[in-house]
């Protein structure tokens, strides 16, 4: 082993124990709900979690709506993870107990086309502009994020001229995405999180600072979870020198 390898196996190592000594607790099993959304990243760091932590993890990804259903009809859990909009939602109606909220996870929007196809130019306010109307056909999301970009189509006046080149995707993860990687759209504009996961794009980049929206997820220990303590350790873990990259490659970062 080189001496540049030893050194990062130690750091990797302590950063573990470090999460271990922190967690302060013994091993448990964390029950989560989550947003799909967020699920690649959630599966790629959670393993990791589990083997620097001892705890066990029962995630599962619900939609909104069956998700509402869990919550009315399921046992308690002991972390909740959604999209900000929707988890602040669901606390003010009472259907997840106030306890200790988080925003975890975000990422911007950002533009894919399909593997190999040249890159266009989204880096400026006038280059975006330029590009979705020389664009044969642009996916956007039915979803919030499409709606917001909605608001940034108006804003750059050219609404009109994009309507009959717009495809509505459904929301679901991947699904504009998708509609690029088959070559039904030339370009899709999304939040990168939901893009980078897709097999067959190449991620273009973020929409300019002064047209760019963050998509926050955040978390929530519910008052009445079994595994507090646990699920705190989790949310702490997501900022870790060991979920950084991992974050990375699915165009997230933490809040």
């Amino acid at each position: 082993m080189t001496a540049l390898k030893r050194i990062a196996a130690t750091a990797i190592a302590g950063c573990l124990s470090a999460v271990i000594i922190a967690s302060g607790v013994n091993a448990a099993e964390i029950a989560i709900v989550s947003s799909p959304n967020v699920q690649p990243a959630l599966d790629a760091i959670i393993p990791l979690f589990e083997r620097a932590s001892g705890h066990r993890i029962a995630i599962t990804y619900k939609s909104t709506p069956v998700w509402t259903q869990q919550i009315d009809a399921g046992p308690p859990m002991d972390l909740a993870i959604a999209y900000t909009d929707t988890l602040d939602r669901l606390v003010s109606t009472g259907k997840v107990p106030t306890g200790l909220r988080r925003d975890i996870l975000r990422s911007g929007i950002g533009g894919a086309v399909r593997a190999g196809a040249p890159k266009p130019d989204i880096s400026s306010v006038e280059a975006l502009k330029n590009t979705l109307l020389s664009a044969k056909s642009i996916a956007l999301s039915k979803g919030p994020t499409g709606v917001y970009l909605a608001t940034v189509v108006e804003r750059l006046g050219i609404a009109e001229q994009l309507k009959a080149k717009t495809i509505l995707t459904d929301s679901g993860i991947g699904a504009v995405g998708a509609a690029v990687a088959k070559g039904d759209a030339e370009i899709g504009i999304h939040g990168i999180y939901e893009l980078a996961p897709v097999a067959g794009l190449d991620l273009v980049g973020p929409i300019p600072a002064e047209l760019q929206k963050m998509m926050v997820y955040s978390a929530v220990v519910p008052a009445n979870a079994k595994e507090p303590e646990a699920a705190k350790a989790l949310m702490k873990f997501l900022s870790s020198e060991i979920a950084l990259p991992l974050l990375g490659k699915q165009g997230l970062e933490p809040q």
